[in-house]
């Protein structure tokens, strides 16, 4: 039984799990929202914010930590430069999961993921 665990699997392994939400938090990085699955975007709020958590604290080694999970210097620079400070302020809650409706093809609830 899965009482009580703190990831959603979404029906992938792991080393694919943890490339999709990568990539959905570069993405999300750099163009400011994206458009997902409901269970998706619940996954991808925890590392962005996970994420924005460590702009907020500024220091090298929250960079390289930073790098690691979005694997892109380009947008980490911009992260840590914009985001950083503009939500030193806030404890949490940096992100906004917006229903849309559902998708076309097989009724999927999709969502926007969108900075506050």
């Amino acid at each position: 039984m899965r009482h009580r665990k703190g990831i959603r699997k979404l029906s992938k392994p792991t080393d694919q799990r943890l490339a999709m939400l990568r990539s959905m938090t570069r993405e999300f990085f750099k163009h400011g929202s994206i458009r997902v699955t409901e269970k998706r975007g619940k996954e991808a709020r925890r590392m962005v914010e996970g994420v924005i958590e460590l702009a907020k604290r500024g220091d090298l080694s929250a960079r390289r930590r930073a790098i690691s999970v979005v694997r892109d210097p380009d947008v980490v620079k911009k992260v840590f430069s914009d985001l950083g400070s503009r939500y030193s302020g806030r404890k949490g809650g940096y992100t906004r999961l917006t229903k849309i409706g559902t998708r076309r093809g097989d009724a999927s609830p999709m969502v926007l993921l969108e900075l506050v």
